[in-house]
Formats: structure tokens, sequence, C-alpha cells
């Protein structure tokens, strides 16, 4: 005889009791935790959007505030710009300036008593020419500032010590003496201009001396170059002293 099993399907245990459901049960729920962790994912993403757009908007507003400080400092700084301007150019201005009152002062000072200064003319460079006064040799190869004398001696001996009472003045870097001559009266009294000739005081050795002071700035006038000088011949250049 078979044997029959009359225990209810729902009821039976073990390997033999059959699936209420069948997969559908599993699919769904892989379903739900798929949605679950979408979901998830996406609030999480939105938060750390969110986030981002906070920072950016706080970014924004500080580079706001950072541009509008520097905007009420601009003042300030186009001051500063001028004042620098301003200092450069009066520096500028001083270290051109060229002090001849105290080259006067110190001129008078080393003049011996048997020399007489016939003409006398100070220059800030070649391309400064007066108006009046002696043209010198030599004074176009000096591109700073210069004197040009012009005067006479009792004799040369008299002139070699101005030559080196000169060489005492501040700044002076080195004296030339184109032309020194020892003549006659009349030779002194045609040689020399001015409210006391040389023969009338006596002295007949007639000069011109060039003082240079290289180490200052060489001050050209606007619009102006100094003239380019051509090598001095050798007579030119044998009576200077360095």
């Amino acid at each position: 005889m078979r044997p029959v099993n009359l225990i209810p399907n729902e009821e039976r245990l073990g390997t033999q009791r059959p699936l209420r459901s069948g997969p559908t049960a599993y699919i769904v729920v892989g379903a739900l935790v798929a949605a679950l962790l979408g979901v998830t994912a996406l609030v999480t993403t939105g938060g750390r959007i969110d986030d981002l757009k906070g920072e950016i908007t706080q970014v924004e507003g500080e580079i706001a505030a950072s541009e509008a400080a520097a905007q009420e400092l601009s003042a300030y700084t186009q001051f500063r710009t001028v004042r620098e301007q301003r200092a450069a150019t009066i520096t500028s201005l001083a270290n051109s300036r060229f002090d001849w009152q105290r080259v006067m002062r110190e001129l008078a000072l080393v003049l011996p008593d048997d020399i007489l200064l016939t003409d006398l003319t100070a220059s800030v460079s070649p391309a400064v020419v007066p108006p009046t006064g002696q043209a010198v040799a030599l004074r176009t190869s000096i591109a700073g500032p210069a004197l040009s004398l012009s005067g006479c001696a009792g004799d040369q001996e008299g002139v070699a010590g101005f030559l080196q009472a000169v060489k005492d003045i501040d700044g002076v870097t080195r004296v030339a003496v184109p032309t020194s001559s020892q003549g006659d009266a009349e030779t002194a009294e045609t040689d020399s201009a001015g409210p006391l000739s040389c023969a009338e005081s006596g002295l007949k050795a007639v000069f011109q001396m060039v003082v240079a002071f290289d180490a200052a700035p060489a001050s050209v006038p606007t619009g102006e170059a100094a003239p380019e000088v051509a090598p001095s011949s050798p007579e030119a250049e044998a009576p200077v002293e360095e």
C-alpha cells in the first residue's frame, strides 16, 4: 500500500516544506534595499552640494568685503605713490644741484694775493654757454661742473702756486692750465681784459685755468645734449695737472 502524508503543505517541516511565496519576495526585498541605498546616496550628495554652495557664498562675501576694503584704501595707496614720486623728484633735483656758493667761498680763501683774476665762468656742463666770459680750452673735455679762470700772476711760480692752492678746494678732481705765458707789459695788456688789466697791476704772467669737479653729477639742460668731445692734441694735454 502506498504511504500518504496527511500533514498540510503549509505545516510540513524540513526539506520537503515548499516555499510559501517563491523567489518574488527576495526580488522585492533586493529592490527595496537598492532603492534605500539610492535615496541615502542622493540625500548625502544633496547635503554635500548644499554645504559647498554655502562655502561658495561665504567666500564670495569675503571677496566682496576685501574688495570694498581695498577700494577704501586706494586713496591712501595713490597718496603714497604720489609722495614717493615727489620724494624721488626732490632727491633728483638735490643731487643734480651743485653748491657754487661753497666753491666760490673756498676759492676766495685759497686765492693768493699775487693772483689777479680777470674772468671767471662757472658752468655745470659744457652744454651751458654763458652769455659773457672768455672761452677756455679743455672746458669741453669735462662733462661735469667746472670753473674756467683767466688771470695773471707776477711770474710762472705764482701760477704754479695758485694751481696747487686750487686743488685744496673740496671736490676738485683735476686742474688744467691750457695756456700760461709771461711777457712784457704790452703783451699782458693785450691778453687781459677787465676793470684792472694785468699791465696796470704789474703782473706779466698771463694764464688760463680749468678746475674740474668730475665727481659731481653732470647736469644737462632739458632738450640739449652735452657735445661730443674730440680727442685733445698732445700739446693741449701736456700742461694738465692731475
